[in-house]
């Protein structure tokens, strides 16, 4: 009997540290030859090409296969004047992606209204301080643990926010106007 606990307890141990292995390593969400992991809604022309996914066309989104309740993101993009784009977080409705059922992190430098503008959490969290990211290659690092949110924008955290609406759900890449590319896109589970 007692043979049979210890045992119980070593697989059980082991069990966690696999665990807690798997939460902290990085994965590659995209790969630069294809789009496996991803489904496509909308008519936008996202292909794969070289490290990175990237469309030019049309509108619409790609979203993770996989479903993600708190983790830490990493994301490298880059866009042209015009484009309007965003990194959806948590995503509610696989079919139909908008920033009223996800978190919209905003990539969209000539946003109407530049409250939610490059760097916000559209009508979650506008950015402390404004930027712009055209014509140059970006870094998001985005944390969400629970209901709480930060995105950095090149080094500057430009949201620190607590807000409960969705707790898991599929990350969502966007694509409405101008030239999107997204590389070396990574996550962590935490």
């Amino acid at each position: 009997m007692r043979r049979l606990a210890m045992l119980a307890m070593a697989i059980g141990l082991v069990g966690m540290f696999v665990q807690a292995e798997a939460a902290g390593k990085w994965a590659k969400l995209i790969n630069g030859k294809n789009l496996n992991g991803w489904n496509q809604i909308g008519n936008a022309n996202w292909k794969a090409t070289g490290d990175m996914v990237e469309a030019t066309d049309g509108s619409g989104f790609l979203v993770s296969v996989a479903s993600y309740k708190d983790f830490e993101l990493k994301a490298e993009f880059w866009v042209d004047d015009a484009a309007n784009s965003g990194v959806f977080l948590r995503c509610q409705n696989r079919a139909e992606v908008t920033q009223g059922n996800s978190y919209e992190v905003n990539i969209y430098d000539k946003r109407p209204d530049p409250k939610y503008a490059t760097g916000a959490i559209v009508d979650v969290a506008p950015p402390a301080q404004p930027m712009k990211a055209a014509g140059k290659w970006n870094t998001y690092e985005v944390t969400a643990r629970g209901k709480h949110l930060v995105v950095v924008l090149n080094g500057v955290k430009t949201v620190d926010v607590e807000d409960a609406k969705f707790a898991e759900g599929p990350i969502g890449l966007q694509r409405t106007a101008g030239v999107v590319r997204f590389r070396k896109l990574e996550i962590r589970p935490l």
